[in-house]
């Protein structure tokens, strides 16, 4: 099941408690991004942080229940809940810190019952798909030709979506740490990976000027 996360940016306890609660979130930014990215069957529901802009994520949100009819769930920090008192465009609320247990029982409450199987050895990101089983890789059910290197790179920024990566560290856990290549081999790899995903899913992969690479 995929989750329509914002902001773009979320943190990286909110990415790491969807994907230990087994679904699978997908970051957008604005409506557009949401229906550039939405899943073929759909979002399964939208989460937002509300972080120092209640009033705001929470008017977005009513705009995602209209323009998707998808449930609402935010999370808030303790300090925030007075602002949550009056509103009603939204559906449910978790609390910070995240429990992955209770965000499960929570989005299962708003008919998100069916989270991914955690033994599932595909890896989505809106059409994109990883099999960790085959090392196969297709986008929108096309077969993509990838170098081993490559895939473990994809199959890496996937699994990690919306955190900045430097260069090196990249290369030590795609690589390893033995690996005496220079930092240009995360970039040639980077600039393939795009050419392979395609114009229109390039920007996936982002630069982060002065510091290296962003996925989502």
């Amino acid at each position: 099941m995929y989750l329509l996360v914002h902001p773009a940016s979320p943190s990286q306890a909110l990415t790491s408690a969807i994907l230990t609660a087994g679904y699978q979130p997908v970051p957008i930014a604005n409506l557009d991004d949401a229906g550039a990215k939405e899943p073929p069957d759909g979002w399964a529901a939208a989460v937002l942080e509300l972080g120092n802009d209640p009033s705001g994520i929470i008017n977005f949100g009513a705009k995602l229940r209209d323009e998707y009819d998808v449930a609402v769930l935010l999370v808030a920090d303790r300090t925030l809940t007075i602002d949550l008192e009056d509103e009603s465009e939204f559906d449910d609320f978790v609390l910070t810190p995240i429990d992955p247990h209770e965000l499960r029982v929570r989005l299962g409450r708003l008919g998100v019952s069916a989270a991914v199987d955690t033994n599932d050895p595909v890896l989505r990101y809106a059409d994109l798909e990883l099999n960790t089983a085959t090392y196969q890789a297709t986008v929108a059910g096309v077969p993509r030709d990838l170098t081993y290197m490559e895939y473990e790179l994809l199959r890496f920024l996937v699994e990690h979506p919306s955190r900045v990566w430097s260069r090196e560290q990249i290369l030590s856990k795609v690589w390893g740490y033995d690996y005496f290549g220079g930092s240009r081999t995360v970039d040639v790899h980077i600039r393939r990976l795009r050419a392979k995903l395609g114009e229109e899913r390039a920007s996936w992969i982002t630069t982060v000027r002065s510091v290296g690479y962003r996925f989502g």
